[in-house]
């Protein structure tokens, strides 16, 4: 049986309408507020018990992604918020953090994507140079190679880039040869980037995501 993902997404009624809208309508997000302006996505394979894991590590720092290619590692103070905010929700569903040395089950990797040349997001495109952006050896698994079987799934519009946060399998990633991605989290919108937003994007995704959960 083929693995099956799901998508969900939290659309705010005037998100929704922007979308609807003739494609020569100049950019009606900056309409909006910018909490309005949000749209939050999530996505998972459905296949994967995550109550099997019990740890966790995060990356100490975070992608920067700029058409299609790794253009940086950064840990400022929005980054810095945003891999604090994504450990207490974590924590809150009963995971531990472990150093990534100590054999964490689950392994999650922080992103910001820009696209200034085609204003897209293609997931396909992003996932297929994931190596890339982090490589194997990072997770302690040198020459493996990721695979996401959601990857197939949708293109996103944005303008000014995207946040997105991933989640892969560590803990089978020996057995089965490859680090397998379980869960992924994209947030578009404007001041996605801010520090003070931080908190409250994170909880959202994992709102959409009560499946996370040590003890499911």
């Amino acid at each position: 049986m083929k693995n099956k993902s799901r998508i969900m997404a939290s659309i705010a009624t005037a998100g929704l309408s922007l979308l609807l809208l003739d494609s020569c309508t100049k950019d009606p997000i900056k309409h909006l507020s910018d909490d309005d302006s949000r749209i939050y996505i999530t996505n998972y394979d459905s296949t994967v018990h995550f109550g099997a894991f019990s740890t966790y590590s995060i990356s100490d720092s975070v992608a920067v992604i700029s058409n299609g290619q790794l253009k940086d590692k950064t840990l400022s103070g929005a980054d810095a918020s945003l891999i604090n905010a994504v450990k207490d929700n974590m924590q809150q569903r009963g995971y531990q953090l472990v150093n990534k040395d100590n054999n964490p089950d689950i392994g999650i990797n922080v992103n910001k994507v820009i696209s200034t040349q085609t204003g897209i997001i293609s997931y396909p495109s992003y996932w297929g140079y994931y190596n890339s952006y982090w490589d194997p050896y990072y997770w302690g698994y040198g020459g493996y190679d990721y695979y996401f079987p959601y990857a197939s799934y949708a293109v996103y519009q944005v303008s000014e880039g995207a946040l997105s946060i991933d989640m892969v399998d560590l803990k089978d990633a020996g057995a089965n040869k490859q680090i397998k991605g379980i869960w992924n989290g994209l947030i578009r919108g404007e001041a996605i980037f801010d520090n003070a937003n931080a908190a409250v994007q994170v909880k959202a995704l994992f709102d959409q995501s009560p499946y996370i959960n040590s003890a499911n």
